[in-house]
């Protein structure tokens, strides 16, 4: 069972708590979001508020047992997402953090205050545009996921090598090999 500090576990006890996302997008740059109402200095980065972090999911499992998604959506009113976005950024680190707030309203940014919510790679990555808003949406799946991201496998005996150097399993495709199937009963 994860373990608190003692003012997270105080705050955990108050009527009402409060709680802040800190959202982590590696891509040519790192952008660090957060969704509290000013810049939060936290792990040696400045999380930004000024992204707007307009909203977040919870993790939803899909019907593919192997696939975990998290959604998060930014805004994008300088177009610096939507450029990421057009440099491919499927398959890019996407971290998702929490954190509460203590009585004050302060929030709680301790070693053992901020927790991990979600870690894994951006998968749909979109634009939408309302006229009102631009706002960049980021579905982010589990390593186990099937990427929208597209890339060439050269299935050749030495296409394999930039993979392995040891795996053989490409090396009796291209020689001369029969094999006799037997279809139906005996």
């Amino acid at each position: 069972m994860r373990q608190f500090s003692s003012a997270v576990e105080t705050a955990l006890l108050e009527e009402y708590v409060d709680f802040f996302i800190l959202i982590k997008l590696e891509f040519s740059s790192n952008y660090y979001f957060t969704s509290l109402p000013y810049d939060l200095d936290y792990d040696g980065q400045t999380w930004l508020s000024d992204g707007g972090t307009f909203e977040y999911d919870s993790p939803q499992t899909s019907s593919i047992i192997d696939r975990e998604a998290y959604r998060v959506a930014i805004s994008d009113v300088s177009g610096t997402m939507q450029t990421e976005i057009a440099n491919n950024v499927v398959g890019s680190p996407m971290s998702v953090f929490g954190g509460f707030l203590d009585a004050s309203g302060a929030p709680l940014i301790g070693t053992d205050d901020v927790f991990l919510i979600y870690k894994g790679t951006v998968d749909s990555p979109t634009i939408t545009n309302d006229f009102e808003q631009r706002l960049a949406v980021f579905e982010g799946t589990s390593p186990m996921a099937d990427l929208d991201m597209v890339r060439t496998l050269i299935t050749s005996k030495d296409g394999m090598d930039q993979y392995s150097a040891t795996d053989t399993s490409f090396d009796e495709v291209f020689e001369d090999n029969e094999l006799e199937l037997k279809w139906g009963k005996k």
